[in-house]
């Protein structure tokens, strides 16, 4: 017999997710003295000890989200996700499906490529993660508040309270 699919997410599922948005957003806005740290070193200087507290910090943060979302994705797939609303047509579904899927990828590749550019001084690992990862990550939560909005607001879905309620 299958398992039914929850009506709403866990409260587990919520923190973890309202606490990985804090995170992520933290880390795009406040990565200048990532930055700093990188051209300090391709110059062959020492950063400032200042620089270097803010680009740890972001690093912690970065594993932080990478170490959150291994539980988030564990917990997904024991505990699984509600269904979309079926006022949703079925190829916006695909992309929510496809969407969410990135955001998971997301999670991994951005702290691992971070870990590879700042620990190990990959500098392909560091392009792609300020580069690509970063923008398409800015891009994905974009959407996924357009998302949002359309489901509130246009098709009068409370979905929204899937992940604030319940």
């Amino acid at each position: 017999m299958a398992a039914l699919a929850p009506t709403s997410y866990s409260i587990s599922q919520k923190a973890l997710h309202w606490l990985m948005a804090l995170l992520i957003l933290f880390n795009l806005i406040f990565s200048d003295a990532m930055e700093e740290v990188a051209e300090v070193y391709e110059r062959g200087e020492v950063p400032s000890a200042d620089d270097l507290t803010f680009a740890n910090i972001h690093a912690y943060v970065g594993i932080a989200v990478l170490c959150l979302g291994l539980l988030r994705l564990a917990i997904r797939l024991t505990r699984g996700a509600p269904p979309a609303p079926a006022e949703e047509p079925p190829l916006l579904q695909l992309a929510a499906k496809l969407a969410h899927g990135t955001f998971y990828a997301l999670f991994f590749l951005i702290p691992l490529s971070g870990i590879g550019a700042y620990y190990f001084g990959n500098e392909t690992a560091g392009f792609v993660h300020g580069g690509p990862l970063k923008a398409l990550m800015w891009l994905l939560i974009a959407v996924h508040i357009l998302a949002l909005l359309v489901h509130q607001f246009y098709w009068k879905t409370p979905i929204a309270t899937r992940m604030t309620r319940g």
